[in-house]
């Protein structure tokens, strides 16, 4: 007879779930056992909260639901954490967290947590399995939920005695799935849409973090074909500063109507206010979430001219056929230019003596991706992070994300190398950033998932170095000093490709060598503490 264990491996397979990244623990070795019966992938990591990242990464990158496994106590806590930057970032993901007995809750149970509730403020929904009979219908819930609307991560705690319970379930109480729901706009709502944008000169379509895959720049580079209207992804932390925008912060204040697909109006787009925004801009809102446009009719009352209920993917398909050469040519043509926007001052940037300057790193890196068709960029780190966004330009990319998180890069480029194995995945990142993961190195070398790190290591945290800088002087910039470490040689020592690089020369042969060698590779390279970019149009 089939154990509830036996039943969550069943119904995974039956959602199509291919790959699931975990650490192992007692209160899901059930699991474990069951999954041997399966042909879906365990990739075995280090920590758990870089089984969530994996497991965003995953659904950043598919748009299909990416699966984390860990065990409870301290593993869900450890998990949980990472959930916060899959949330901000519009993933849809599901993490399965065992859990102490049921039967043994309030007699103080092996590692007894409330973790549906840890979890809760992080996730689209969190909840306990209370029954073997419902396990398959709340996996079909969770997938659902992750990927309907504005995706986002779910959580299930699965009770470990649960899982271990034998006996037979109903034939109704089987896993059925008709997916998950798809609103649309309807005929008179893209015609108002089309109304109100025809009283516009200067539009603009922004888009969130859910549109920023690959999949989904297409859908908005085929809208602002059909319409002539910009059409903009926002994913960053640093909103309109996000330095692969350009100066787009300088033109934005030149609009006189947002469409708002799918895009928040938070603390990215400075909640819409002046100067980001002129006083006078209109705002037209087609989001999937109710209390995103309310919140857009509480703060700009009659501003807001049109709203619609409807998921953004649907939504740019729908708007694509019906809003065509809406807006005049010359202002894409400004909003374009302000986009992409490079200083000139860049071209001849150089390190001193024995470092290199962040944009020769990140050119190199360019060149590099360039000559491998289908590459993958990971960008992560305070400083280092956000120059690889502005001079890289890349078909398939991933970001820590609107919450600002630091340390996913590694993990992040292990799901992209497991879903892309044949392909290069870059990961830029800083010395600091490093230190999170730098023990999934292992599990890449475990899974054969050579994967290249490329650390900017200025010997300090400096995004906060500079936060002192600026705030209160360098007499007092204190406790921001890491020390110059050879990070390349952890990774040597691991089994892996290490290479220091200390001129633009060496970083090239290095990427070289790490491809080739076909192993995970850290290639330590000393770059000089500059801040991150502040794209001006000055600057031209």
């Amino acid at each position: 007879m089939p154990r509830g264990a036996d039943i969550v491996a069943r119904t995974l397979v039956s959602l199509g779930v291919k790959k699931i990244f975990t650490l192992s623990g007692n209160h899901i070795m059930p699991l474990f056992d069951a999954l041997i019966s399966t042909d879906i992938e365990l990739v075995h990591v280090r920590h758990e909260a870089a089984c969530v990242h994996m497991a965003d990464a995953w659904g950043r990158l598919t748009g299909e639901v990416g699966v984390a496994l860990v065990t409870g106590g301290q593993g869900h806590s450890n998990a949980a954490a990472a959930l916060f930057t899959a949330l901000s970032a519009e993933s849809p993901m599901l993490l399965l967290s065992g859990h102490a007995g049921l039967g043994e809750i309030g007699l103080g149970a092996f590692q007894e947590l409330a973790q549906a509730d840890i979890a809760r403020p992080m996730t689209k929904a969190s909840w306990t399995a209370r029954s073997k009979a419902a396990l398959a219908d709340d996996l079909v819930r969770a997938f659902d939920l992750a990927k309907e609307g504005r995706p986002g991560p779910v959580h299930i705690s699965l009770p470990v005695d649960i899982l271990e319970e034998q006996g037979n379930v109903s034939e109704s109480n089987a896993a059925r799935r008709d997916g998950a729901s798809t609103r649309r706009l309807g005929s008179s709502q893209l015609e108002d849409v089309r109304r109100a944008v025809a009283k516009a000169k200067r539009p603009i379509i922004l888009c969130g973090p859910a549109m920023c895959s690959a999949e989904g720049r297409k859908r908005m580079r085929a809208l602002e074909a059909a319409s002539s209207i910009p059409v903009v992804g926002m994913e960053s932390p640093r909103g309109l500063k996000d330095p692969s925008l350009g100066y787009f912060a300088e033109v934005l204040g030149e609009a006189d109507m947002l469409i708002l697909v799918g895009k928040q109006l938070d603390f990215t787009l400075r909640f819409g206010d002046a100067p980001a925004v002129a006083p006078n801009c209109s705002f037209v809102v087609i989001d999937p979430d109710p209390a995103m446009i309310a919140r857009v009719e509480r703060t700009k009352g009659d501003r807001l001219i049109m709203s619609a209920l409807a998921d953004p993917a649907p939504a740019l398909e729908d708007l694509a056929g019906r809003v065509p050469s809406l807006a005049a040519p010359p202002w894409l043509a400004r909003v374009r230019m302000a986009l992409g926007f490079s200083p000139p001052a860049w071209s001849s940037a150089a390190g001193t003596e024995g470092r290199l300057h962040p944009v020769q790193l990140c050119r190199i890196v360019g060149e590099f991706l360039e000559r491998h068709a289908g590459s993958t960029l990971v960008c992560d780190g305070g400083e280092i992070g956000q120059w690889p966004q502005a001079v890289i330009k890349t078909e398939h990319r991933l970001i820590n994300g609107v919450s600002g998180t630091i340390g996913p890069s590694i993990p992040f480029a292990i799901a992209a190398k497991a879903l892309r194995p044949h392909t290069p995945v870059v990961a830029v990142l800083g010395d600091g950033t490093f230190g999170f993961h730098m023990a999934e190195f292992d599990t890449a070398l475990r899974c054969g998932l050579p994967i290249i790190a490329v650390v900017g290591n200025d010997s300090r945290w400096n995004a906060e170095y500079q936060i002192q800088l600026r705030s209160f002087g360098k007499e007092r910039a204190r406790y921001c000093d890491l020390l110059p470490a050879r990070y390349d040689q952890v990774v040597s020592a691991l089994g892996g490709f290490g290479a220091l690089a200390t001129s633009p020369e060496e970083l090239r042969n290095a990427l070289e060598q790490a491809h080739a060698s076909g192993k995970p590779a850290c290639i330590n390279v000393m770059i000089d503490g500059i801040p991150a970019p502040d794209i001006r149009s000055t600057d031209r």
